[in-house]
Order: structure tokens, then sequence, then C-alpha cells
């Protein structure tokens, strides 16, 4: 294909793209105004189906698909990451040695650390219920772990964090979810459709699939954090070239 095609395709596409944009826009209910349609919506189907955050329920039950691609692009991030960060036939592994850490930092980072685990869990958990989710407290928890790091070493680090079990956590991660949008559609006739008992409101057994879709995305959010921060910390502590850079 030449340069000239490619020019007028993306010219053909931004085009596309602006018209649909501004045929959008005229839509729009007006800036300012005291009615949002699709706001009220949004509130109205969440308290229906016993979802106290609404946020979580657009996320994770009106709009699941979107999110499902939310995912997916992060899913790509990691996988990409992965191929790009490895070890090449001109690099080496070399151990990394013990750093000396202050004390209070040791002391704070080992302190802080089972508080910022436990409350990426409780983000996590009570995503149906109030602000947070997946999304963050899944990267709570991820980024809690590498406090280690701080407080003590990258060999410290190491032994909580076997990357290749998070690997395999992530991708478990992001088929639960396709998963459960499957079995939606086979029960229901609609993918990722909450078909299951909506529970009771303002517990954590509510909400239907809500629960089961966010701690999916929590689990594949701190595991793609965790591989990321791997194989970035791999380049930067351990990976060296074969001259000794």
């Amino acid at each position: 294909m030449s340069r000239r095609v490619r020019l007028w395709l993306v010219l053909a596409g931004g085009a596309g793209l602006a018209a649909v944009l501004v045929a959008a826009c005229l839509k729009l209910p007006s800036f300012g105004g005291d009615h949002h349609p699709y706001g009220d919506r949004a509130v109205r189907a969440s308290l229906a189906r016993r979802t106290a955050n609404t946020i979580s329920s657009v996320n994770f039950d009106q709009r699941a698909f979107d999110t499902l691609g939310e995912m997916t692009i992060l899913f790509g991030a990691v996988l990409g990451c992965v191929v790009l960060l490895r070890q090449t036939r001109d690099e080496h592994r070399a151990e990394p040695a013990p750093a000396e850490v202050a004390r209070p930092v040791r002391r704070y980072a080992l302190l802080v650390l089972p508080v910022a685990l436990v409350t990426g869990i409780y983000v996590v958990a009570h995503g149906q219920l109030s602000p947070g989710g997946g999304f963050q407290g899944g990267v709570v928890a991820a980024t809690a772990l590498h406090l280690l790091y701080l407080g003590a070493d990258y060999t410290a680090l190491e032994r909580i964090r076997p990357v290749g079990a998070y690997e395999v956590g992530d991708a478990l991660a992001a088929s639960a979810y396709v998963v459960t949008g499957l079995a939606a559609l086979i029960g229901s006739g609609a993918f990722l459709a909450n078909t299951l008992p909506y529970g009771t409101f303002n517990t954590l057994s509510s909400g239907g699939t809500v629960p089961l879709l966010n701690a999916a995305i929590g689990m594949e959010v701190a595991s793609a954090v965790v591989v990321l921060l791997a194989r970035f910390l791999d380049q930067a502590v351990e990976i060296e070239k074969e001259s000794g850079e």
C-alpha cells in the first residue's frame, strides 16, 4: 500500500469519525441543565438490581461489555510488556546486591504493607456497595506488595511474587469474566446479562453478577500490575548486557 493511499484512508476514517462525534454531540442534553436522562436511568437500574454503587452497576452490569474491552486493553498491555521486556541473547541476569535501607523506612514500609493489602482487598470486596471496586482495589493490592521492596530488598519481594503464578492469575481472571458472560448468554440469551438473584440491598451478597465480575476485574488488575512492575524491575535490577552495562 502506497503512502498516498494510507493518507487517504486516514483522512476518510477521520472524517467519518468526526461526523459521528458531531452528530452525537448535537443530541446531548444541554450543558448545565437539571435533566440528566442517562444518569437518572442508570441510578434507577442500579437501585432496581440492588447495587448501591451506581458506578459499579454501570461498569459490571449495564455496560459490562465495555468493561470487558477495558480489561482486554490491560491484558494486551501486559502481554506486550512481557514480550518486549523478555531477556534477550545479549543479556544475562545478575544477582542483585542487597541495599542498605534506613530503619525508619523499613519500619514504615513493613507496617503499612499489611494495612494497604487489606485495604485493597476491602475495596474490591465492597465495590458494589461503596466507591472503589476491582480496578482501584486491584492497583492498591498490587502496589502494596512492593512496599516489601522498599522496606527489605528485591530478593524478599521475589519470594512473595512468583511472576509465573501472577501471569496465570491474570489469564484466569480474564477468562472468568468471559465465562461469566457466556453463562449469562446460555441462561438468558444475552451476553453478560445480570441473571443471578439480586440479593439484599446494601449487603455484600447483593447486585447479582456484579460482585463476581468485580472480583474478576480485581484479580486481573492486581495480577497485571504485579507482572508489569516485575518486568520493569527486572530490567532495572537484574538484567545486564554481556558488556556489563
